[in-house]
């Protein structure tokens, strides 16, 4: 949302508007500008926070994944010395199958964790940012400059 998305409507051709009552409808306008981007502040949050959310909760399930697999070598270890028989062998593949499964989550959890953190709401920055400009009067300035850098470029 920027500084001019809060006008509903344009004015008509030809209707001009007082200075008194332009200056009047300004903290309207001012309020329903930070409202809406404290709304896109929020929604931009959330949307980082569910991705954050996912990959929190496949860590867990590394975790628990995990402590079985602990649990499966400290019994491979212990049918491993107790007899010489192949049941720790057994032990022993179902311990390899969970440690795949304990890295494969763990993996992905992270890679998820990653992409969602931290919660920066980097389009509300950036739209706040160009408010501030254009509140300033410099969004005149950097068009301008956009513009010709434009126009460089196409040369």
């Amino acid at each position: 949302m920027g500084l001019f998305d809060v006008f509903d409507t344009k004015p008509e051709a030809g209707e001009r508007k007082s200075l008194g009552s332009m200056l009047a409808s300004l903290p309207d306008l001012i309020s329903r500008l930070i409202r809406g981007e404290i709304a896109l502040a929020r929604a931009e949050l959330i949307a980082k926070l569910k991705v954050a959310g996912r990959g929190i909760g496949l860590l867990v399930g590394a975790a628990v994944f995990g402590f079985i697999l602990l649990e499966v070598l400290i019994a491979a270890a212990i049918l491993g010395t107790a007899t010489v028989f192949p049941a720790w062998l057994a032990a022993l593949l179902v311990a390899a199958a969970l440690l795949v499964i304990t890295a494969a989550l763990a993996f992905v959890g992270y890679r998820s964790l990653k992409r969602g953190v931290p919660p920066v709401p980097t389009e509300t920055i950036k739209n706040v940012r160009s408010d501030v400009h254009a509140l300033k009067g410099d969004a005149a300035k950097e068009s301008a400059a956009k513009s010709s850098a434009a126009e460089g470029d196409a040369r």
